[in-house]
């Protein structure tokens, strides 16, 4: 049994060995639906135990698919329904009944604690679906990705992030020290990384740059890396904060500095950090991104349950 919670946390080797199946298992499916099973149905009998404490599109509808085209199930709880939201019940006692009910549980949070005392509790694999420090599926997918689109391994590229320092970027700052390759970080000089983050960077000889002039942060880019300014749950003046990030917005005139076949990533929902003509641009690869959960995502189930080939 393996958990899922931080990139950090994983051997280079083991998310190396993940991008490797979940390429495998994308190519095979090119002539099924997307609720045919895999051959051999290798997670078959096994329930995923899904609970959401912050909003899901992407992440619900993707690992809904990636456990079923495993051959296994899946059930959507949510907290307002528990009596560890309703009825004080705690979390030791609500991780014992998961644990005897399902196979794996995958948590989207708005804690971090309470990730780490289900971790603790639980006798089942545990996935991050979401937490304030960290999106690590999400990173993962999206180094699949880039990968694919670009045909070469990312430690080959260069990578630049423009926005605010939240938890996709604390993600792709982990994957930049586990893959080493080249990041780029443009944001105003109020929303750098966090203290943590900035000792975790220097403890590590790193290919971290941070910017806070956006050019300079995407000059020879291979791919352009967004989230929205403003988060779920991010209780601040958004006025301010919008006006703080003006020159950040990604529109043509930003991307032209970047290499001329960069690509653009999102891992959306989208808000106004970028154009809508580079958004909606050949050089913007949003779905195939998103779309690209389910196969990474599948492959994360597999190492979870001890059967990645």
């Amino acid at each position: 049994m393996r958990n899922f919670l931080n990139l950090r946390d994983i051997p280079v080797r083991d998310l190396k060995k993940i991008l490797t199946d979940a390429k495998r298992r994308k190519s095979m499916r090119k002539k099924l639906n997307n609720l045919e099973v895999d051959k051999g149905a290798p997670l078959k009998g096994k329930l995923l135990i899904q609970m959401f404490e912050k909003s899901s599109l992407r992440t619900r509808l993707s690992f809904y698919l990636a456990i079923k085209q495993l051959g296994g199930s899946t059930l959507t709880l949510r907290p307002d329904e528990l009596h560890l939201s309703k009825g004080g019940e705690s979390i030791q006692d609500t991780a014992k009944i998961l644990s005897n009910f399902g196979n794996a549980f995958m948590f989207r949070t708005d804690s971090d604690k309470k990730l780490e005392e289900f971790k603790k509790n639980l006798s089942i694999p545990i996935i991050n679906g979401l937490s304030p420090s960290s999106h690590p599926t999400q990173i993962l997918s999206d180094i699949f990705t880039v990968e694919e689109i670009k045909k070469k391994s990312i430690s080959s590229l260069n990578i630049a992030w423009i926005g605010d320092s939240n938890n996709v970027l604390n993600s792709l700052i982990a994957a930049s020290i586990k893959f080493s390759f080249k990041l780029s970080i443009g944001c105003p000089i109020e929303y750098k990384p966090s203290k943590k983050i900035m000792n975790y960077i220097k403890s590590d000889n790193n290919k971290i740059h941070i910017f806070h002039d956006p050019k300079k942060a995407v000059r020879a880019a291979d791919v352009i890396f967004s989230d929205k300014v403003i988060s779920m749950n991010d209780k601040v003046n958004k006025l301010k904060k919008f006006k703080k990030f003006k020159k950040f917005k990604i529109n043509k005139r930003l991307m032209s500095y970047a290499k001329k076949d960069c690509i653009f990533l999102h891992c959306l929902p989208r808000d106004k950090e970028v154009d809508e003509d580079v958004f909606l641009s050949k050089q913007s690869k949003v779905w195939q991104q998103a779309l690209n959960r389910v196969h990474v995502q599948k492959s994360i189930l597999l190492y979870c349950f001890g059967k990645l080939r």
